[in-house]
């Protein structure tokens, strides 16, 4: 039959003093030796803080009695393990007749951890030792307290001696003990000590105990702690202890791989190690103790490996190019020559796009005035024949800038999803007549060619440019191949062409029977302005803007040439999976003019006053501005406008995407076109028009510019015709006009003004405005100027600025009612309605007219002023 032990009543009956903490330092136990010692009850403590129950002495022998036991039960707390405090003041409560009174003992602490199953401190349960009468002086009192008659005092003397000295050394060894211990727990790493040849752990540091699953191992062997040395792949470890306890070696070792648990109940975990075997001897003795010192380095090791596979890797990437690329060091330094290629076209290509956008700007005004000129020289037709000549010259170079802005990548695309099969044969005729009787032309499409996204006039001048320059490298004689495919460039390819992406393209391939070129010829091939022609005969673009074009599309060109075997240029345009798009409609016929309002904004004086010109004399009503702000003051003037003829680059704070935006919220049936010899990215992005937007690329003609206003316009009117027009959204009321006089009478004459005005801007705007009215305007920026105007010429009405450099606008009125002349006066003030500084006597029939003003109110301040007497 067997026997439980009671467990609470061993506790109970234990000799010692005993009794157990929770984590927050609270009794959960105590048996009654415990009581006894510290004339505590049971029922008093349990569920207390053991510092709310231990009495404080005010007048302690060790005033550290307190913080001691407090960080003892701290530490154990925070490390689970055991710690020993081996001597402390505490008193004690005893009740005496006149009260209880505090009893100063001395006391010598155990604290054990008890762990739950997470491994964490549950209870910590405290043994305690009363050492007062060690301490105390009065050795013959205790010795017959305890029956020991037989010590004298010469006896005593000498022990009592012993016993202070053991006491103080054993102070000193806890201070040593205590930095020995903090010293420990500021190493980085794990550290232990094992005594004796069993290898007993003797001390730990806090690191160690996640490496053991936060038991408490002091006192225990290494085997017993670490069983899975036992195991044959782990057997060197345990040698390795032996090595340095029997012969004394210092042993180190790094990434040491072993098979470890953390927790008793885990898996072994292979793991990599740091550490440092260290033998611990007494001078000239044998050795007592290893010292270990370590670091778990598992992450380090298992990034390292990591890292060697992605270099082991990359260096297969690296043979696998080099094999790609066969080993050759001239293929290296092509490849080397082709980056500087690539760098040094983009860096010529930004130059020539600039000189491109001057370029234009110059040929608008010249081909502009030339056919201005043109129609002048009717019947004169020795000049006409030279006018012709300059146009033409005009021509060349416009297609000259194109192909500048072509290869710089400037040049303003609109794509469409076309079948390149159908554009080749469409060709046919025209390559034809291009390369002449003696080259023979031989074509090859797919069946089931791929679509791709491209500008086809473009296209089609790259496939021009490509067959003249084939025609005149065999001579005017040989064979002329194009051929026309899908392909795919993989990862290989593009890895030995950086610039490319992998995917599918449909190829298009020229391939001549000419005498080919030298690696030299080749290196050079797509500069712009290079060539191998005889001077005159070429101006060395013809493949630059191939070479712009294919790189502005998204494309790739690969050229491949030798000596005596001809050439063949390759282009890779980007497959496109929509539907191909339908053929745009192209205008023909005799161009045709309106009598609609169109707003031209131009900064070039020159090509402004060109432009205005062309668009005039096919019968439009013209609105000029410098810049888009003036642009806009125009159009919030309330001026009907049918379209915007703006420049893409001009200065201001207002680009023209803005003026396009504001305009067609004030206008939104009006039409918006834009006109640029390069465009940068305003309304061109990714090398291709924004959608929506309608461009016409300087320098145009009068044809191509009369054609794209009436397509523009026409359309405006289809869709008025479908939907109605749209209302814009309703103006603010413009504040009234203020005059000192009866009513107006309206102005049913063509009126002489002098504007007076010296903001560039406003002055613009105002004459154009007033011009809208069918008034002559004479404008000039100060007073003192428009003094001499009217002594030079007589005027109706002087509209003067307040605020002008010099005199101001008010005292060139008064100069001017005080004359008595009959001109009348309006004063435009950005003050409102007050127009006189405070103090000044009052202008008697002007008007005051406040900024900023519209045409109606322009044309009511103009009634108001010839109606006064």
């Amino acid at each position: 039959m067997s026997h439980m032990i009671d467990s609470q009543k061993l506790f109970d009956s234990a000799p010692a003093p005993l009794m157990a903490l929770d984590r927050e330092l609270k009794y959960v136990a105590a048996n009654q030796a415990y009581l006894n010692a510290t004339s505590l009850r049971r029922e008093d403590i349990i569920g207390r803080n053991v510092f709310e129950v231990l009495p404080q002495d005010t007048r302690p022998s060790d005033p550290d009695g307190t913080r001691i036991l407090r960080e003892s039960l701290e530490r154990v707390l925070t490390r689970r393990m055991t710690d020993v405090v081996p001597m402390v003041a505490q008193p004690i409560s005893r009740a005496t007749q006149s009260g209880p009174v505090l009893e100063e003992r001395f006391w010598t602490y155990s604290h054990e951890p008890l762990l739950d199953a997470s491994g964490n401190v549950a209870f910590i349960l405290q043994q305690a030792v009363d050492v007062t009468d060690l301490r105390s002086t009065d050795l013959a009192k205790w010795a017959r307290e305890d029956g020991r008659e037989g010590f004298s005092l010469d006896q005593l003397a000498p022990l009592m001696a012993r016993m202070s000295t053991v006491q103080e050394n054993n102070e000193k060894l806890e201070h040593e003990r205590r930095y020995l211990r903090q010293l420990l727990e500021t190493l980085p790493g794990v550290v232990a000590v094992l005594r004796g040849p069993d290898f007993v752990f003797e001390m730990v540091n806090e690191n160690y105990l996640p490496f053991v699953g936060f038991r408490n191992i002091v006192g225990l062997p290494l085997l017993q702690v670490r069983p899975e040395l036992k195991d044959p792949k782990n057997k060197g470890v345990y040698n390795l202890f032996e090595r340095v306890f029997h012969q004394g070696e210092s042993i180190s070792m790094r990434a040491f791989k072993i098979n470890l648990r953390k927790k008793e109940s885990d898996p072994l975990q292979e793991l990599f190690l740091d550490f440092d075997y260290r033998p611990i001897r007494l001078p000239g003795g044998p050795v007592l103790a290893v010292l270990v010192y370590g670091q778990d380095v598992t992450s380090r090791v298992l990034a390292e490996a990591q890292v060697r596979h992605y270099q082991e890797h990359l260096e297969e990437l690296v043979r696998e190019r080099t094999r790609a690329l066969e080993e050759s060091e001239a293929e290296r330094r092509k490849t080397e020559a082709q980056l500087r290629q690539s760098q040094k076209m983009e860096a010529v290509g930004k130059l020539t796009g600039g000189v491109a956008h001057d370029f234009n700007n110059l040929l608008q005004v010249i081909a502009g005035n030339l056919q201005l000129l043109q129609r002048d020289l009717v019947g004169n037709e020795r000049a006409l024949s030279r006018v012709q000549t300059a146009t033409r010259a005009v021509d060349r170079g416009a297609k000259l800038a194109s192909q500048l802005l072509s290869f710089a990548r400037r040049q303003p695309l609109q794509p469409l999803v076309v079948n390149v099969s159908k554009l080749v044969r469409g060709m046919d005729d025209l390559l034809r007549r291009t390369l002449g009787e003696e080259v023979e032309l031989e074509t090859s499409t797919h069946k089931e060619l791929w679509n791709t996204a491209l500008d086809p006039n473009q296209f089609e001048n790259v496939i021009i440019n490509l067959a003249v320059n084939a025609r005149d490298a065999m001579n005017g004689s040989g064979k002329l191949t194009i051929e026309v495919g899908n392909a795919v460039l993989d990862e290989h390819y593009c890895r030995l062409h950086p610039e490319v992406l992998p995917g599918q393209y449909v190829l298009l391939a020229v391939s001549d029977t000419g005498g080919g070129m030298t690696p030299e010829v080749m290196e050079r091939a797509f500069e712009p302005f290079f060539t191998t022609k005889p001077e005159g005969r070429g101006t060395g673009l013809g493949l630059s803007m191939v070479y712009g074009f294919v790189k502005q599309s998204g494309g790739h060109i690969k050229l491949y040439s030798e000596l005596g075997h001809g050439t063949t240029i390759k282009l890779y345009m980007p497959r496109a999976v929509e539907a191909e798009s339908q053929d745009a409609q192209v205008v023909t016929g005799p161009i045709q003019g309106g009598t609609e309002t169109i707003l031209v904004v131009e900064d070039d004086a020159e090509v402004r006053a060109t432009v205005v010109e062309m668009v005039s004399e096919l019968g439009y009503r013209v609105l000029k501005a410098v810049d888009a702000a003036s642009a806009l003051v125009i159009l919030q003037s309330g001026v009907p406008i049918e379209m915007v003829f703006t420049d893409v680059v001009m200065p201001g704070p207002v680009r023209s995407p803005e003026l396009a935006r504001q305009a067609r919220e004030l206008h939104p049936d009006i039409e918006v076109l834009f006109t640029s010899g390069y465009t940068e990215n305003a309304i061109v992005h990714g090398g291709r028009l924004d959608a929506g937007v309608q461009l016409l690329s300087k320098p145009y003609s009068r044809e191509e510019l009369a054609r794209k206003l009436r397509q523009l316009l026409d359309g405006r009117q289809q869709k008025l015709a479908v939907r109605g027009p749209t209302r814009a959204a309703p103006a603010p009321t413009p504040p009234p006009v203020s005059v000192r006089t009866p009513a107006p009478a309206a102005a049913s004459r063509r009126l002489r003004v002098l504007l007076v005005e010296d903001d560039e801007d406003v002055r613009s705007s105002a004459c154009e405005l007033m011009d809208l009215l069918g008034h002559e305007v004479l404008s000039v920026t100060s007073a003192e100027e428009a003094r001499g105007a009217m002594a030079a010429s007589g005027f109706d009405v002087l509209f003067t600025d307040v605020t002008l450099p010099g005199a101001s606008g008010v005292d060139l009125a008064r100069e001017v009612t005080e004359r008595k002349t009959g001109m009348k006066v309006i004063l435009a003030s950005g003050h409102g309605n007050v127009a006189l500084p405070k103090g000044d006597a009052p202008l008697e029939g002007v008007v005051v007219l406040p900024k900023p003003y519209s045409l109606p109110q322009i044309q009511a301040a103009l009634e108001q002023a010839v109606s006064l007497p």
